[in-house]
């Protein structure tokens, strides 16, 4: 696929390199799927693995009307079906006052979607299926792009149990274990988690939870990986 330079992606291939961050989303772009919302252009999201709106994003972004979508990446297609704009603003699947309670704000079936967040704008993050994945080993690196430099309390990064199937189950609190908690970030435009797992093989869900400290956010992503 052909990168629009008004569409570029945050590059993700080497962690520590300089980043260019996303601003606005090109008007021909806009006008190819007949939208009216301005795309976000703050806040912030796991690109490293890639969260599954920033994945669709990455991936699809300057080829959004291929129909060879539909084969090629099907739950990036439902999902682009579903509500374009969830891609277009892949940084804003956020809440405001959870006030911590996070497994009461997000119930168990739609954590990818942060609770149906923003009136059901990422719902499709919820749905269950085979979901492309990116290669990780026991140990790795998440990276948050914070475009607003928005800062961090901290961040709870769980990944799926082993014998948990992405591809067949819908993802809950009690298929998670808890692997990493942070204490705070400042207000960086880019932030890097080193995690540790043991005993997972193949298709996973890294869910992390990021609570801004400009104000009461709270962030959630869903980034499938493969531990291969």
């Amino acid at each position: 696929m052909n990168n629009d330079p008004a569409t570029t992606p945050v590059t993700t291939s080497d962690p520590r390199r300089t980043l260019t961050r996303t601003a606005v989303l090109g008007a021909v772009a806009l006008l190819g799927v007949g939208l009216s919302a301005v795309p976000a252009s703050a806040h912030g999201s796991i690109v490293d693995p890639a969260a599954r709106a920033y994945g669709c994003f990455e991936r699809w972004g300057s080829d959004h009307l291929n129909p060879d979508m539909a084969q090629e990446d099907p739950m990036c297609w439902q999902a682009w079906q579903a509500d374009p704009n969830a891609m277009w603003n892949w940084n804003g699947l956020y809440r405001d006052n959870v006030g911590g309670d996070h497994r009461g704000a997000v119930p168990d079936g739609t954590l990818c979607s942060g609770g149906q967040t923003q009136n059901g704008r990422y719902n499709a993050m919820d749905t269950v299926g085979a979901w492309e994945t990116t290669p990780v080993g026991d140990d790795f690196t998440l990276h948050l792009h914070d475009g607003a430099r928005h800062g961090a309390d901290y961040f709870q990064v769980y990944v799926t149990r082993e014998g948990f199937d992405p591809t067949t189950q819908a993802l809950g609190w009690g298929d998670l274990e808890l692997v990493e908690e942070t204490g705070s970030y400042p207000t960086v435009e880019d932030i890097w988690i080193d995690v540790s797992v043991s005993g997972r093989t193949g298709h996973h869900i890294v869910y992390t939870v990021w609570q801004a400290s400009h104000m009461d956010q709270s962030y959630y992503f869903c980034s499938d990986v493969d531990f291969s």
